[in-house]
């Protein structure tokens, strides 16, 4: 199987998706947008992942990259190819299927809870995975749920976490299950600068200290198996 991501920044990589798919042997391409590398053929890869980034998906100007982004992945979606946008990826996806990013009502870094607000129809996406689990997050937008998708998760901080569409075959997920210690090391030596004091931004102490990260790529693992077993495996 092939996968191909795309890369915003040069510290936001797959981070344990990565291992996720090494471990499976399949094959792993990428696009490194801050690089101005081309897009490749929306037919030479099976999976799609729209990784995070600091920037804004209405941000035209200074990134002119993203519109060329925005229709690749409307073509990714329209082929069928498996979907997943992470965080920023995420607004990527919802904007492109109609929806609007805005401000969230506060900004969300650190380790917190994500609740699922409705299985019913999903529970081969989502088997085998608690009905609320701890996350990674690092963002301060949020997206509206597009029309024809399906919320499924949210947090104490934001109230969309999480939409499918086209039953399952595109997630958008706003939190990173695909954080690993060396990702978040990263990701905190280059963006420290926005841990201000706020209710829902933990200090660089409290998110270096967190120990089940482990716990949390089980909770990838799983997800992305079921993905799998659903749309590749048995086509």
């Amino acid at each position: 199987m092939k996968i191909h991501y795309l890369q915003h920044e040069p510290f936001e990589d797959l981070a344990y998706i990565e291992r996720w798919a090494l471990e499976k042997d399949f094959q792993i391409s990428r696009t490194l947008l801050f690089k101005n590398e081309a897009f490749p053929k929306v037919g030479d890869f099976d999976w799609l992942f729209i990784m995070g980034g600091s920037m804004n998906i209405y941000e035209h100007e200074k990134y002119p990259w993203l519109k060329e982004e925005k229709d690749f992945i409307k073509r990714a979606i329209k082929r069928n190819v498996v979907v997943i946008g992470i965080c920023l990826g995420a607004q990527l996806v919802a904007d492109v299927l109609g929806g609007k990013v805005t401000r969230n009502a506060y900004k969300e870094i650190g380790w917190h809870e994500v609740s699922f607000i409705d299985k019913n129809g999903t529970l081969d996406i989502f088997s085998g995975i608690p009905s609320s689990f701890i996350a990674f997050h690092w963002h301060g937008d949020t997206f509206s749920v597009p029309e024809n998708c399906s919320l499924f998760a949210k947090s104490e901080a934001c109230r969309h976490q999480g939409f499918l569409y086209n039953e399952g075959r595109v997630l958008a997920l706003q939190f990173h299950l695909e954080a690993s210690p060396e990702s978040i090391d990263v990701m905190l030596e280059k963006c420290s600068s926005e841990l201000i004091g706020s209710k829902y931004v933990q200090s660089i102490e409290e998110i270096r200290t967190y120990s089940k990260i482990e716990e949390i790529y089980e909770i990838l693992s799983c997800l992305l198996n079921n993905v799998y077993h659903k749309f590749i495996a048995y086509g």
